[in-house]
């Protein structure tokens, strides 16, 4: 009788540290967390597409030619830019895209009419700060230099032109807004100081003045970051 007695408490003893271990079990497994996906990070690469309207100043001059004055066409164009991320808020970008302008001769010299036509290629570099505490929408400002060729000039009017390549500045403001991680829709506007020097022959003349464009870059289009 006792051996069956300490033969029940020994198996009742068993099964109350098996419960017991299967319960010390359980806890520790419910406070194992559950790793997270990390999200992708984005490349620091992106690249805009614009439709650009260029819209110069109408300034400028022929010297020796009292109250000489110049005038140029409005264009618009398309716009290729490439944009490198530093850190989220520091970036550089690249500004692609040509277009043309009619010159025409305006104040004392608008009788002229049109002297000639260029194609102006102003590749640009900028230097931008991008602010990332308003969500989807993510403004920048920029500031940076560009180097304008003239090329493919043909003059009207006047018997000879040629308008000289040239460095000049450039400011930028503008915003994307992001429909998702990659592609966005994009609104900037660019100032370029542009005032190149150029070497014209009227009638048989040479004279030479400069030509102060500094063009507004107006632009929109759609941006994807990689």
């Amino acid at each position: 009788m006792k051996r069956f007695a300490k033969g029940i408490l020994a198996g009742f003893a068993l099964v109350m540290a098996g419960s017991t271990a299967m319960a010390a079990d359980a806890v520790v497994a419910e406070s194992v967390p559950v790793a997270e996906a990390v999200p992708a990070a984005l490349s620091p690469w992106q690249i805009r597409l614009r439709a650009l309207s260029v819209i110069p100043m109408n300034s400028g001059y022929v010297n020796g030619v009292a109250g000489s004055d110049l005038d140029y066409s409005k264009t618009i164009t398309p716009e290729l830019d490439i944009t490198y991320y530093f850190t989220d808020n520091f970036a550089a970008e690249l500004i692609l895209g040509t277009t043309y302008s009619n010159i025409n001769g305006a104040g004392s010299i608008e009788g002229l009419g049109k002297v000639g036509k260029v194609w102006i290629l102003p590749p640009t570099l900028t230097a931008q700060y991008h602010f990332t505490n308003f969500g989807a929408f993510k403004p920048y400002v920029g500031a940076g230099i560009n180097y304008t060729v003239f090329y493919n000039q043909k003059a009207d009017a006047a018997d000879d032109l040629k308008v000289k390549n040239t460095f000049g500045g450039a400011l930028q403001v503008g915003f994307d807004y992001m429909i998702n991680e990659h592609w966005g829709v994009n609104f900037d506007v660019k100032k370029l100081f542009l005032e190149p020097k150029f070497d014209v022959t009227v009638g048989g003349e040479k004279m030479s003045g400069k030509a102060k464009i500094n063009p507004w870059l107006i632009g929109t289009g759609i941006t994807y970051r990689f």
